[in-house]
């Protein structure tokens, strides 16, 4: 054979075996591509897989357990989210309405076994004011026969505030006409006060447990409805609203007793809580709230009304609170459901 042929057979050869390494060097590298791919998913995979929260029913993080159920599927009310998720954490979450509406309320995840949902709060923000604007728990259009029942608010959907303004402002939500309840808590707490020391702060906080609201449509909206605050409706003593004892979680009967004068606390009875009752000249007051009248002067300890007193001077959200401690006064009236 000559030299030329085995030179160009050298070559070919040459040529063909280094083809074979590149093509086994691009399949080594594919290879390793691979792997490398696989190492990379199973290491995100593990990244993102969720991790229990929850073993045997307990939370592995206590303080994550605290918030968890803020979180959670939203509620009709704060017992649903006391019941549903065992939350124990007073403070702000979302609720909704059967409708639908989402809306922000105030849980007491903690009194007397918690869940209750603060709805409204009564807030007097001139005491001199009478059926003047901001009134809106009797009537921001004056002292007028023609308006016996005021601005309707305690049977209407009309709702306005917020929550965490609750003791700088009259309040409402939803869950004042949307939830059905059982029980009212009530805390009286100083004006402008923030909400982390709502509890502290309180003069009076007392909450009822005969479930007297079943037989009134289970909240106040269908209770004022069956009791209308309006004027003429009724007559003092004869056509007073349901009344329910409660139990004081601050304060007693005497230091609520002990906020009125002498003349003023001769009129009711304290360690109750009265609805819709009216005074001698038959002008309707919504909530007599600690006490129960025995006269017919509430007025002068009762809150809220209809649009009409005979007396001028009685009409607005505080009526014509007489004898009355400041710390009263200067006051809001916070109401929860349970």
């Amino acid at each position: 054979m000559k030299a030329e042929q085995k030179r160009e057979i050298f070559i070919r050869l040459h040529q063909r075996t280094a083809k074979n390494s590149r093509a086994m060097l691009r399949f080594i590298f594919f290879l390793m591509c691979l792997l490398q791919l696989r190492h990379t998913v199973l290491s995100v995979t593990e990244a993102v897989t969720a991790k229990p929260i929850i073993i045997n029913g307990t939370y592995i993080n206590p303080e994550l357990g605290k918030y968890h159920a803020r979180l959670r599927t939203l509620a009709r009310s704060c017992l649903d989210i006391k019941e549903k998720n065992n939350a124990s954490q007073d403070g702000m979450y979302i609720l909704t309405t059967e409708s639908g509406t989402y809306y922000q309320a105030f849980c007491d995840m903690t009194t007397a076994g918690g869940g209750w949902t603060l709805v409204a709060s009564v807030h007097e923000n001139n005491i001199k004011g009478k059926c003047s604007l901001g009134d809106r728990w009797s009537s921001q259009q004056g002292n007028d026969q023609n308006l016996p029942e005021g601005d309707g608010t305690w049977a209407n959907t009309v709702t306005f505030g917020s929550a965490e303004g609750s003791t700088s402002d009259d309040y409402k939500n939803p869950g004042y006409y949307d939830i059905s309840a059982k029980d009212v808590s009530v805390w009286h707490v100083p004006n402008n006060e923030q909400l982390k020391s709502w509890t502290s702060s309180a003069i009076l906080r007392y909450h009822t447990e005969s479930q007297f609201l079943t037989e009134h449509g289970g909240n106040l909206y269908h209770l004022f409805k069956k009791y209308p605050v309006r004027f003429g409706a009724g007559q003092c003593k004869s056509d007073m609203g349901p009344s329910s004892p409660v139990v004081y979680d601050t304060g007693d009967k005497d230091s609520t007793a002990n906020l009125y004068g002498p003349s003023v606390g001769k009129e009711f009875e304290s360690g109750f809580i009265t609805f819709r009752v009216f005074n001698a000249d038959q002008a309707a007051v919504a909530m007599c709230s600690g006490v129960k009248p025995t006269e017919c002067n509430p007025q002068h300890y009762c809150i809220g009304g209809g649009g009409f007193f005979s007396d001028h001077q009685q009409c607005g959200d505080f009526t014509a609170l007489k004898q009355v401690s400041k710390h009263l006064t200067q006051s809001a009236v916070l109401l929860f459901y349970r």
